[in-house]
């Protein structure tokens, strides 16, 4: 039989008979231009299936060196010269026969394009996870180089977009921080999950030939295998996980490319120009763009970690054709938010932040309240009389006043409430030591706020967590590269 004998390639392709080729449905069946994603993901499971049957005395160490030659022609040769088929696996395997004539086919024996194409996504997927967990130590190193800038830089806090309380911008980056630690932290069990290999499963109910799974899962850099055959093969919860994890920290960007936006329209934070756009009409506008599709991210991602969910609603076991749609937009949403990632990460490394704006901001809408009220409970009053002293006062005060005259308006606040002056309780200076933001806020020195020495000690702890995910990412990084580069090793040994 020659290489150009259609039956060496079983009709069309290595897979299809007659009865099933042709047809309107068959472009519908394909997943060959999408799967260019997993084209290399697909090579090196190829190459350790190989390996393994060549190991293991299933394929005979010559033949297993014709295939591993004609997977190097395929792979040089590139994706778009993959001949036709309904998915990259399958157009692989037609190459390789196409090369090697019948015996190629030996390379699919002991596994099912179920196991294969799980592993490949678990393969292709567990970079990208790496790369987004990279995307996000970095946006929490630049966090911290700004926050340690500004560890003293008053700001205004908000809730409900209302000026609430003094806080700094250091404690404000750092709450961003956190919550990319959390993503990171999400990213990471994620891959460790997804980390695991199916191959050997075959189409769910495993294979009478004599196949070392852990073998396969060691040459693919793999921590394990998926034990059960069934569960190994049509399960997509990786996916899913995955998919969730992305959509959280796109998120988490989210709000922080909103309040950006907020902060640059309000004039306390002015965007560098690589991070801003202007209008084709308005000469005169700088827009927040590169944060609104930040934004626009975020809804993406959603809207993918949703949809992966629905697909895998309800289905049965083992495999169905569903999930040839589950993993294609999980690994372009994971490119998109990585790049998201990055890019808030720059907007807030390269912002100048309007310190004096920000101070005279800061006392806005009578935020120092709540420390008013603080002290006056500190002092004895309970703190529900205090709050209704202070609230009783908050219509008075307004933002153009000092501290000595917001004083006067407590203190008339407080003899209406409770029929003396406030100054019996407490004294004039500490009432305005705390109308001043700069002293409010270093009076909240719980664990965790923002007074400059709680403030220091967060950015070491936050230092030391980012140092500590950076190791972890290099660790799994280079098992991964070590594993390749064995793979190859083995490989050679064949040529």
């Amino acid at each position: 039989m020659t290489d150009d004998d259609p039956d060496a390639a079983g009709g069309d392709t290595a897979v299809r008979r007659d009865r099933f080729t042709g047809g309107p449905a068959r472009e519908f069946l394909s997943s060959l231009a999408a799967d260019a994603a997993i084209f290399e993901a697909d090579l090196a499971v190829d190459r350790a299936h190989v390996v393994m049957l060549a190991e293991r005395g299933i394929v005979d160490e010559a033949v297993a060196g014709e295939i591993l030659a004609a997977l190097d022609d395929v792979e040089a040769a590139g994706h778009a010269e993959l001949p036709d088929g309904e998915d990259v696996h399958e157009a692989i395997e037609t190459a390789v026969i196409d090369r090697t004539g019948p015996d190629g086919g030996r390379m699919h024996t002991a596994r099912s394009r179920n196991d294969e194409v799980a592993t490949c996504i678990r393969y292709r997927l567990r970079e990208d996870l790496l790369d987004a967990v990279g995307a996000t130590v970095a946006a929490r190193e630049a966090l911290v180089d700004v926050a340690d800038e500004h560890a003293e830089t008053v700001m205004p806090g908000y809730t409900h977009l209302q000026p609430a309380q003094p806080t700094t911008v250091a404690h404000y980056l750092l709450s961003y921080e956190g919550g990319l630690a959390r993503d990171t932290e999400r990213l990471v069990d994620a891959y460790d999950r997804v980390n695991r290999s199916p191959l050997g499963a075959a189409a769910f109910a495993g294979t009478p030939f004599d196949v070392d799974r852990d073998r396969t899962a060691e040459l693919l850099g793999f921590d394990g295998t998926v034990r059960n055959s069934m569960d190994a093969a049509s399960a997509r919860d990786f996916l899913a996980e995955a998919a969730t994890a992305l959509a959280t920290l796109a998120t988490t960007l989210s709000g922080l490319a909103e309040d950006l936006i907020l902060f640059s329209k309000d004039g306390v934070v002015e965007l560098a120009d690589a991070y801003a756009s202007t209008s084709s009409i308005m000469p005169q506008k700088k827009n927040p763009d590169t944060l609104e599709l930040t934004r626009g991210v975020a809804g993406d991602a959603i809207g993918e970690a949703t949809g992966t969910l629905s697909l895998l609603k309800g289905l049965p076991r083992a495999y169905n054709r569903d999930l040839q749609r589950a993993h294609a937009s999980v690994f372009e949403i994971a490119g998109d938010v990585r790049e998201a990632t990055a890019v808030a990460a720059g907007a807030v490394a390269t912002a100048e932040w309007d310190e004096a704006a920000l101070a005279a901001a800061a006392g806005e809408g009578f935020s120092t309240a709540t420390g008013v009220a603080d002290l006056l409970a500190a002092n004895g009053l309970p703190f529900r009389t205090a709050h209704e002293i202070v609230a009783s006062a908050a219509p008075a005060v307004a933002d153009g006043d000092d501290p000595t005259t917001a004083a006067a308006k407590v203190d008339e606040a407080a003899r209406a409430v409770l029929g003396e002056s406030l100054f019996e309780r407490v004294s004039r200076d500490e009432v305005e030591r705390v109308l001043d933001p700069a002293a409010s806020v270093a009076s909240r020195d719980s664990a965790g706020g923002p007074a400059p020495a709680t403030v220091a000690e967060d950015l070491t702890a936050a230092t030391a967590g980012i140092d500590a995910d950076a190791t972890a990412l290099d660790e799994r990084r280079e098992a991964l590269a070590a594993a390749a580069e064995a793979l190859d090793a083995e490989v050679a040994t064949y040529a």
